[in-house]
């Protein structure tokens, strides 16, 4: 099965998330915890939560991705900065457990001018002292631009982080395609290429879902700007090859493009179209 949505508005709770994801011909979501620019999150309503399950069995919704806060930065140079991350991912993976075994993404962080190798083990800190080995989450990387300090644009740095973490089996990964081209990985013109390299490095047995975006920038330009499917430096034709790859297309896919409900809807019809080869 094709699994393809787009990011979701959480403020009307899950259930409307999940009649908003049908409408739009998505069989997945994603979704943010909390504001995207940290702050308290929302009491769970298990009334809505019921809802949303029952109604995930009728829709095919098989899988969720939420997504942490952007102001989460667990290799910041500031400890109350690098604390606020850890107490906000311990409360947004007890809430996960309400949805068990669905993901949960984060942008690895910034090391601020403290060093890849201070803010990889500053990451690793973090995830040793929030994963547990009984909870069904897993937690996902994302790979980065590498814009600024960010930590993870390269799969050496995603290696690194995995490779220090005690509950391994809870970490995989979310390959961003805007992302991935805009750090140097020439995802348009050598795909196999690049899931070679990223197999032997980390492995593709970590790879649990693809923000597909298209990118504003040449391959290379740590810039992280997103753009609409097609409408970008990657093309129509780089994004059919990824959701056709046997190594990829059986993967959750998530647009984090530039639209609204009605923009993602164009988006969904277009990728299934591609998808059936029409």
């Amino acid at each position: 099965m094709f699994k393809i949505g787009c990011h979701l508005s959480n403020a009307k709770g899950y259930r409307n998330m999940a009649e908003e994801a049908h409408k739009i011909g998505a069989n997945t979501f994603q979704f943010f915890t909390r504001n995207p620019r940290g702050g308290n999150a929302k009491p769970i309503n298990e009334q809505d939560i019921a809802e949303f399950k029952k109604l995930s069995g009728e829709y095919g919704i098989d899988v969720i991705l939420a997504h942490a806060p952007y102001t989460l930065n667990c290799c910041s140079a500031k400890p109350e900065i690098r604390e606020f991350a850890i107490r906000t991912m311990k409360d947004d993976l007890n809430r996960m457990e309400y949805t068990p075994n669905n993901l949960y993404n984060f942008h690895p962080g910034s090391h601020v001018g403290q060093g890849i190798e201070v803010g990889i083990e500053l990451i690793i800190q973090a995830l040793n002292e929030v994963l547990d080995s009984k909870q069904t989450t897993t937690v996902l990387l994302e790979t980065m631009a590498g814009k600024g300090s960010e930590v993870g644009s390269k799969f050496e740095e995603i290696r690194q982080i995995i490779d220090g973490v005690k509950c391994q089996e809870k970490l995989g990964v979310c390959l961003d395609t805007c992302h991935v081209s805009d750090a140097g990985y020439e995802i348009s013109n050598n795909l196999d290429g690049v899931l070679q390299e990223f197999d032997h490095i980390i492995g593709l047995e970590r790879l649990k879902a693809i923000h597909i975006n298209d990118s504003m920038n040449p391959i290379g330009s740590h810039k992280d700007r997103h753009q609409k499917i097609g409408e970008g430096t990657l093309g129509l034709e780089t994004f059919e090859q990824i959701i056709k790859h046997p190594n990829l297309k059986n993967l959750p896919f998530y647009l984090e493009t530039p639209n609204e409900l009605e923009g993602y809807a164009k988006e969904i019809e277009l990728l299934r179209t591609i998808r059936k080869g029409k």
